[in-house]
């Protein structure tokens, strides 16, 4: 029988030179295994694992060898400083992600009582969070998975938060009564080109194509999306969306005088990653 400690260990050992972060994810496994903390587990590195939490451990183990997400092994991922529920099937928030949501703060900060809409929502990570840091905001999302908007009604009824969900293709399902009348909205559409899909990761070639597939040069979404969120925004409303480095030029192409004032956004590391367009008429 294993102890926390030597679990640990064992798998670190299972994923040096084969995942990134073979420590992290070591932990990560052994405390949702557990039904802990993280920190918990150094807390007793000598409490024994019992026969049924050691094989499921090992499963898991096994499983994150084989490229699946560690986050789809744990069922949760942090975003945005909550935890969100993911799963297969539904893309896994990442960091990256959050300089939309804080742009999208930065915007609404403005509005008394703004209507925001999320499309392609996936876990609802980016809906939920702007109506927990927005409470005045009628916030809606759509998706055209219906897996998707379970997993995020799912993550809004956790954060005790109201989002209207809607099925379908980017902003088609929701109700005519809202074109003109939106201020803003956000998006993290597949903006990976189709030819580079063969060359990611084993993980994330474990996710949906559906939420990775770019088209060609990766701007197919935003093509059909600018001309929708032209027609939905007010006057003066906001389209944020995120792409990938090296994107920049391209994407901004798509959202240019004189019906945007468009701007280029970066992460931290100095990376292409968020267009800010405002509608001006």
């Amino acid at each position: 029988m294993r102890t926390v400690g030597e679990a640990l260990a064992w798998a670190r050992a299972e994923f040096r030179g084969r995942v990134e972060t073979p420590g992290l994810d070591a932990a990560v496994i052994l405390a949702a295994v557990l039904g802990c903390d993280r920190l918990d587990l150094y807390r007793e590195p000598e409490r024994a694992l019992t026969a049924d939490e050691l094989i499921r451990f090992e499963r898991q183990v096994a499983a994150r060898r084989a490229g699946q997400p560690v986050a789809y092994l744990a069922g949760h991922r942090e975003f945005m400083g909550q935890d969100f529920d993911v799963a297969p099937g539904v893309l896994v928030p990442r960091p990256e992600t959050e300089l939309l949501v804080e742009e999208g703060l930065r915007v609404l900060a403005k509005i008394r009582e703004p209507i925001v809409v999320d499309v392609g929502t996936g876990t609802g990570a980016v809906a939920v969070s702007l109506a927990l840091m927005v409470p005045a905001a009628r916030v809606l999302a759509t998706d055209l998975s219906e897996t998707a908007l379970s997993l995020a009604r799912k993550n809004a009824a956790r954060h005790g938060v109201t989002v209207q969900f809607f099925q379908g293709d980017l902003l088609t399902p929701l109700p005519a009564a809202f074109t003109g009348k939106v201020d803003l909205v956000v998006a993290n559409l597949p903006y990976i080109p189709t030819p580079e899909l063969a060359n990611l990761p084993r993980e994330v070639r474990s996710e949906p194509r559906l939420a990775l597939d770019g088209g060609p040069d990766g701007l197919d979404p935003y093509r059909r999306l600018v001309p929708q969120a032209l027609s939905l925004l007010r006057s003066g409303g906001h389209l944020l969306f995120e792409i990938a480095p090296g994107q920049g030029r391209a994407a901004l192409d798509l959202v240019g005088a004189p019906a945007w004032q468009s701007r280029l956004l970066s992460d931290l590391a100095g990376r292409e990653r968020v267009i800010a367009a405002q509608k001006t008429g």
